[in-house]
């Protein structure tokens, strides 16, 4: 995984013991926080929502720390929370927007009025299209595409087979280029 680090059996070890759990967690989160951060903000796009969720992330990992059994690698344990929580999150907004009836803005508009956004209206442009792939789309092609991930990885996190995933990137890129080219 693009984010896994040297450190995971260190903090898989003090995880295992009630004597070391705390500082375990606390490795864990100063190993993982930024990456994490940065796959979450690839979901919900916003700064304020990628903040929102990664403390969910942590707090959901710290409640369920008991269940992780190191079958998977910690960073895929996390990933798979971190997405679960930011689907949870756009889920809740887009069912507020509805009930308030809000029109929302672009995603374009959106990371353009964005100060912590860098990037240029061609980013902008892409991020749009990615927006608007169905969520299990969206996130296979940015694991794919951005986190350059292999299917077998993906699989774990999304837990669906390798073969359903190639298709649905396959599927998804077509739609992105097609987005992009139309507009």
């Amino acid at each position: 995984m693009a984010f896994a680090h040297n450190d995971d059996k260190k903090i898989a070890q003090l995880l295992s013991s009630p004597h070391t759990l705390r500082k375990g967690f606390e490795m864990m989160v100063h190993c993982y926080s930024r990456p994490l951060y940065w796959k979450i903000r690839s979901i919900v796009l916003v700064h304020e929502d990628a903040d929102d969720v990664l403390q969910n992330t942590w707090i959901k990992a710290w409640k369920n720390i008991n269940t992780f059994e190191g079958k998977s690698k910690l960073s895929t344990w996390l990933y798979r929370i971190a997405v679960n929580e930011a689907l949870d999150m756009l889920r809740r907004k887009k069912t507020q927007a509805q009930q308030q009836g809000d029109e929302p803005l672009t995603t374009a508009a959106q990371l353009m009025a964005d100060p912590l956004f860098d990037g240029d209206r061609a980013e902008a442009l892409l991020r749009e299209a990615i927006n608007t792939l169905p969520n299990v789309q969206r996130m296979v092609f940015n694991m794919r595409y951005f986190d350059n991930m292999k299917y077998s990885e993906i699989s774990q996190i999304l837990n669906t087979s390798e073969g359903a995933l190639k298709a649905s990137y396959h599927i998804a890129a077509k739609k992105v280029s097609d987005y992009v080219l139309t507009h």
